[in-house]
């Protein structure tokens, strides 16, 4: 089952409470304050991994929790500090947040206000004025928006590398015993501090395959055949619309020591940006490719032209994502196996240099062009990823 969208929510784990304690032990007048801090809480972390694929697991399991840290104790002991939680993600995860600056803050100050209330119920001193030196949680930083649309949802991370990690929701701060309270003029003091809330977070993950080239085509044009051909992968092929359901990937290994990795995504048809068919949703998996591909179908078995065809899908990716029509586009006039009449593939060759795009004929299923096709998609993909390197801020 492939899910590329989740929405979980994390819970960081509460800082220990500090300890009250007093040493006692026998020939040791006042032996003073003795009470150890409390743990710190654990923290909640999203990190690429190469081993899974898809969110899958975060769709049944949505809560998530740390560890929370352990109470101090007597004899200047410290309570243990939370076990960090791990949530490991497919590669090219985007993890976006609630604008948690906000958030939290009204969070921590509702605590407050009923903590304050509950204890001068008791007589006791509001928690500002008994609580004078407790520390108190950084803001979180805002980022910038990664939904316009949406500006409570700001983006955390792009986890694009295997391995990288980024924080989701940081663990609370224990709280220190009364062995840090003691002075020269208070050598028994009666205060400890309680342990911080851990952070409280909704998070979406939303997952962007990573590849280089990607397929576009309407059902049935070929496009998981293609996949099949020139990589290891093992798509499902029939002769029906809408066969394939979900983005499948392969890896395309060529002479000299080359290779990229190739999407294929589900068909698209007319009005795709609409809802029709199985809408637009997958193409945010070929955000990130390099170089498309269009697949047409040219056998005349569709019954639709095949010129119309390529305009239909250009005007499918603009409406999506301007710059994702705007990418290197190759054309591929697929079947020409099945063709029965040479003449009518003149048009959508026509169409394809006015538009300026690299014409191929190919035939998936027996492999006459495709490496043709294959090399003149190389050096698109070079070029685009030597632009890529030329702009990483990791290589400053």
């Amino acid at each position: 089952m492939f899910v590329d969208e989740v929405e979980i929510e994390v819970s960081a784990g509460d800082g220990g409470r500090g300890a009250m304690s007093f040493r006692r032990e026998k020939f040791v007048p006042r032996g003073g304050p003795d009470g150890g801090d409390g743990g710190h809480g654990g923290s909640v972390y999203a990190v690429a991994s190469p081993h899974v694929n898809t969110l899958v697991q975060y769709r049944f399991h949505p809560l998530h929790r740390a560890e929370r840290g352990r109470h101090g104790q007597g004899a200047k002991r410290s309570g243990a500090t939370g076990k960090d939680l791990e949530l490991d993600v497919p590669i090219g995860t985007l993890v976006f947040a609630k604008d948690l600056a906000r958030e939290g803050d009204d969070a921590h100050e509702d605590k407050a206000r009923r903590d304050d209330a509950a204890h001068e119920r008791k007589g006791g001193k509001a928690h500002g004025e008994e609580m004078a030196d407790e520390p108190q949680r950084p803001d979180t930083p805002v980022r910038p928006s990664a939904d316009t649309s949406d500006p409570d949802w700001v983006l955390v991370a792009d986890l694009t590398e295997p391995g990288q990690r980024t924080l989701i929701a940081k663990g609370g701060r224990g709280g220190l015993g009364n062995a840090h309270f003691a002075t020269s003029t208070n050598r028994a003091p009666r205060k400890s501090q309680p342990g911080l809330p851990g952070e409280v977070k909704t998070v979406r993950l939303h997952l962007k395959l990573l590849a280089d080239v990607g397929l576009v085509g309407f059902p049935n044009a070929g496009k998981s055949t293609l996949i099949s051909r020139i990589s290891a992968a093992r798509p499902k092929i029939a002769d029906y619309p809408f066969t394939t359901l979900t983005p499948n990937l392969g890896v395309v290994t060529m002479s000299g020591d080359r290779s990229f990795v190739v999407a294929d995504v589900p068909g698209l048809i007319e009005g795709a940006h609409e809802g029709h068919g199985l809408g637009d949703r997958f193409l945010k998996h070929l955000e990130r490719t390099k170089v498309l591909i269009h697949v047409i179908d040219v056998s005349g078995m569709s019954a639709r032209e095949p010129e119309a065809d390529l305009d239909v899908l250009r005007h499918e990716l603009s409406r999506f994502n301007e710059d994702l029509a705007n990418k290197p586009q190759l054309v591929a006039a697929n079947k020409i196996d099945a063709l029965t009449d040479e003449s009518s593939i003149a048009p959508l060759e026509a169409r394809a240099k006015a538009l300026g795009l690299p014409f191929f004929r190919i035939s998936a299923v027996t492999g006459a062009g495709l490496d043709r096709l294959l090399e003149a998609a190389w050096p698109l993909i070079r070029a685009a990823r030597e632009d890529s390197v030329e702009v990483s801020p990791n290589l400053a």
